[in-house]
């Protein structure tokens, strides 16, 4: 079988006029599309056959006075790409006016609207139970032989304890090394995790799915719509549905969204008819 032959093949397939080989090529070029998707995702986001992309369910990582659509940050109905984490060196916090990113100001990293990265968590590394998205604030590093802690992004050194008002850390002793976590959303996460009985322990870095890369608005209702008729959300089950917590006028974003793509298809079919039938 020489490749002149397996040429010919392929043309023949490709230009075949029969409908069930048109079918055959309609599916594998499909498919073929899909494979080429996830491998720009898998190689962007490390996360090779894993899921490269959550949908967001709640609104902790919204922000106040937002413009309609809520572009650039990160609301429920959104999703958003995990860019793979293999240690603390890969994360970079917010800090505050001792190190961090806010500490470096203009031209460090920024992302959904404030400083630092945000982090996708598993709460003490446990796969049975919803993983958090919320922002990395800073790294408590825990001394065991001394039993002190160090919190550089705040200028804590050496401390038998962790005390830091904005978070709403007071005499805080965690157990061991971690990010300090907390969602952007001031109504809903007046204090961080680790205070506000989200996850009480530092975030290890082993327990990071990864962190958030890049926004697909609105796109993530679907899913998580979904979910919710599955779960049985709507019919009377402990959990509310989580497709309620997409803001309004993401919903109206998103239909309008679906409109557009499915008008342009049919406008392109009317007129090809049209133009067939004024020839």
């Amino acid at each position: 079988m020489n490749i002149k032959y397996l040429k010919d093949l392929f043309l023949r397939f490709w230009h075949s006029d029969n409908e069930k080989i048109s079918l055959i090529r309609d599916v594998v070029v499909a498919l073929f599309v899909v494979f080429m998707i996830l491998m720009a995702l898998w190689t962007y986001t490390g996360q090779w056959f894993g899921a490269p992309m959550v949908a967001i369910e709640s609104g902790s990582m919204m922000h106040e006075n937002e413009p309609f659509g809520r572009l650039g940050t990160i609301d429920a109905g959104d999703m958003v790409l995990l860019v793979k984490v293999n240690g603390r060196n890969d994360v970079i916090t917010r800090g505050s006016d001792f190190g961090g990113a806010k500490a470096e100001g203009e031209g460090s990293l920024q992302t959904y609207g404030d400083y630092g990265d945000v982090i996708i968590y598993k709460k003490y590394g446990r796969s049975d139970s919803d993983q958090i998205i919320h922002r990395a604030r800073c790294w408590i590093e825990y001394n065991e032989t001394y039993e002190t802690y160090t919190v550089e992004e705040y200028g804590l050194y050496n401390e038998t304890s962790v005390t830091i008002g904005e978070l709403g850390l007071n005499n805080y002793k965690p157990s061991h090394s971690g990010f300090i976590t907390q969602g952007d959303n001031p109504i809903t996460n007046n204090r961080c995790d680790q205070a506000g009985g989200i996850c009480s322990e530092p975030i290890k870095a082993e327990w990071i799915t990864g962190k958030a890369r890049s926004e697909l608005p609105w796109i993530g209702t679907i899913n998580l719509l979904f979910n919710d008729l599955v779960s049985g959300g709507f019919w009377g089950g402990k959990e509310k549905p989580t497709v309620n917590n997409v803001p309004s006028d993401c919903i109206t974003c998103l239909v309008i969204l679906i409109v557009i793509l499915i008008t342009i298809p049919i406008s392109l079919d009317v007129y090809d008819y049209y133009k067939r039938k004024n020839r």
